[in-house]
C-alpha cells in the first residue's frame, strides 16, 4: 500500500484545507488525475495523484487542516488492483496500465516538499499548530525576520531578498505572504439561505462555561487569516497618507457607453473600471514615484527606493474565498482592448475561485472598487511591497455646476492611500488629480 503525504504545493505553506476529495474508496486512480482539492492561504489547488492504483483509505476529511508532509490518503499499486476494467473517477485519464512511482511505496516524491509523517495531523475549527516550513539553508535574512517568515507560512527559500546585501526583508515577506487590500471588489458571493452556525453549549453542570447562543465563532485561517497578517504588517510599517477628489464622470460614461456599443468591444464586458485604470496608468507614467517601492537598509540605515519602470497592475477583488488581489502583468504594454480583456480574465477566475499565486505576487499598484458595493470613498491599506492604492467610488447622478449653470452630471469620487515615506503630497496630490482629469476627459489619453 502507498501512501502519498500533503505536499508543499510551491507556495511555501506549512499548512491547508482539504476541501473536496474526488476520490473515495475503491476507485481506481492513475497517475496524474485529480484526487483532491486543498485550500491554502492564497489558492484553490488541485492535487494529482503520484500514484495509479486502487484508493484505498482517505486519512482526512473534507473540511479538515493538514500540516504539510501528513499523510491523507493510501493507494494500492496498480499490479494489485481489481477489476481491470475500472474507470477512474479523477479527472484525469483511464488507469488500466499506469505504471507506479520508480521510488515505490510512500515515497511521493513526484511532488515536492513533504515529509513521512507516521500519522496525521489534522484540525477542525482549532488554532493551528506550528509547522515545519521549507529550508532556508543560504538565504541571507535576521532571525525576526525568519521568525515572521515561519508565522505567514513563506519558505525563505522562495523570496527573493532586496535588501542592499541581497537578504530577505520585512516587505519582501509580506509581499510574498499575501497581496491584499481592505477594500473589495468584483462582486459579492450570494448569502446562503441557511447559514453554518457552530454554537457551542456548556453542559448544565458547568453554566460558566455557557457561550452566547446569539455568537457565531468563525475560525481564522486561509486567506483571511493572511489578510489579517499582511494588512497589519502594512498600517504598522508604511504611513499612510489618504487624499480624495470628486470628479465630474459624465464624458467617462459617454465613452464606456460607445465601447460596449462598438464591434471591437463586442465580446468583452466594459465597465467605468476599465477607464479608471487606464486613467491610473497614464497618471503613474507621468508620476513615477507612485510606482515605486520602499525597502529598508540594515537597521534602518542604507533604505532605497526602487522605481519599477512596468506595471503590475492590482484590482482588490471579493471572492468566494476572501480578498485577493490578482494584478495584470505590465499592464502599461496594453491597449484598450487588451486590457479589457485583461480585466475580464481577472475578473472571472477570481469569481470561479481559480486566482494562481502566481497572479497575486509582484503588484505594484492597486486599485480597488468600492462604488460596487455604493461608497462614495474610502482610505484603502496599501498593499505590501506597494506605495498606492486608488478607491474608485460609485458614480451617481448628482448637481454639479457647468459653465455657471447647475446640471446633472454623472459625478464620482477618486481617493487613494500612499507611503508617505516614499511620497509627498505634491506629488500624491498631482497624481490624484491626474486620474480625475481623465475621468473627467478620457480623451487626454490620447495625448
Amino acid at each position: 500500500m502507498q501512501t502519498f503525504h500533503l505536499p508543499d504545493v510551491g507556495e511555501g505553506l506549512t499548512e491547508a484545507e482539504l476541501v473536496t476529495w474526488h476520490v473515495k474508496p475503491g476507485d481506481q486512480v492513475a497517475i496524474d488525475d485529480v484526487i483532491a482539492e486543498i485550500e491554502t492561504a492564497k489558492s484553490l489547488v488541485e492535487l494529482p495523484s503520484p500514484f495509479a492504483g486502487t484508493v484505498g483509505e482517505l486519512l482526512v476529511q473534507e473540511g479538515d487542516t493538514v500540516d504539510v508532509g501528513a499523510p491523507i490518503i493510501t493507494v494500492a499499486p496498480a499490479s494489485a488492483a481489481a477489476p481491470e476494467s475500472h474507470e477512474p473517477t479523477g479527472h484525469g485519464q483511464p488507469s488500466a496500465v499506469a505504471a507506479t512511482p520508480a521510488d515505490g511505496e510512500g515515497s511521493g516524491s513526484v511532488l515536492v516538499g513533504y515529509g513521512s509523517g507516521s500519522e496525521a495531523k489534522t484540525r477542525r475549527r482549532k488554532k493551528p499548530a506550528e509547522a515545519p516550513v521549507a529550508s532556508s539553508v543560504g538565504v541571507i535574512a535576521k532571525p525576526p525576520i525568519r521568525k515572521l517568515a515561519r508565522d505567514l507560512g513563506v519558505a525563505l527559500a522562495d523570496v527573493r531578498g532586496t535588501g542592499p546585501a541581497g537578504e530577505v526583508t520585512r516587505d519582501d515577506v509580506l509581499g510574498h505572504a499575501q497581496q491584499a487590500s481592505v477594500f473589495r471588489n468584483i462582486s459579492t458571493p450570494e448569502r446562503p439561505a441557511v447559514r453554518d452556525e457552530e454554537i457551542p453549549v456548556a453542559a448544565p453542570s458547568a453554566p460558566t462555561a455557557a457561550v452566547d447562543a446569539r455568537v457565531e465563532e468563525i475560525p481564522v485561517k486561509g486567506v483571511r487569516k493572511a489578510t489579517a497578517t499582511a494588512m497589519t504588517g502594512s498600517a504598522h510599517t508604511a504611513p499612510h497618507v489618504s487624499v480624495w477628489t470628486d470628479v465630474d464622470a459624465t464624458r467617462t460614461m459617454e465613452l464606456v457607453k460607445r465601447l460596449k456599443a462598438s464591434p471591437d468591444f463586442a465580446d468583452i464586458k466594459v465597465s467605468p473600471l476599465l477607464i479608471v485604470a487606464r486613467a491610473v496608468l497614464w497618471a503613474a507614467r507621468r508620476t513615477p514615484m507612485i510606482n515605486s517601492a520602499w525597502v529598508d537598509g540594515e537597521g534602518g540605515v542604507g533604505a532605497k527606493i526602487h522605481v519599477r519602470n512596468y506595471v503590475n497592475l492590482g484590482i482588490a477583488a471579493a471572492t468566494p474565498r476572501g480578498l485577493l488581489v490578482p494584478n495584470i502583468k505590465d499592464a502599461q504594454d496594453l491597449s484598450m482592448r487588451e486590457l479589457a480583456r485583461a480585466l475580464e480574465r481577472l475578473t472571472v477566475t477570481a469569481r470561479e475561485g481559480k486566482t494562481t499565486p502566481a497572479d497575486q505576487q509582484g503588484g505594484t499598484i492597486t486599485i480597488t472598487n468600492i462604488g460596487v458595493f455604493g461608497m462614495d470613498a474610502g482610505t484603502p491599506i496599501i498593499n505590501p511591497g506597494e506605495s498606492a492604492i486608488v478607491a474608485m467610488g460609485a458614480i451617481r447622478q448628482k448637481p454639479w455646476v457647468v459653465d455657471g449653470e447647475v446640471r446633472p452630471r454623472w459625478v464620482t469620487t477618486v481617493s487613494g492611500s500612499f507611503d508617505h515615506r516614499v511620497i509627498d503630497g505634491d506629488g500624491i496630490s498631482r497624481f490624484l488629480a491626474d486620474v480625475a482629469s481623465i475621468l473627467e476627459e478620457p480623451a487626454l489619453l490620447l495625448d
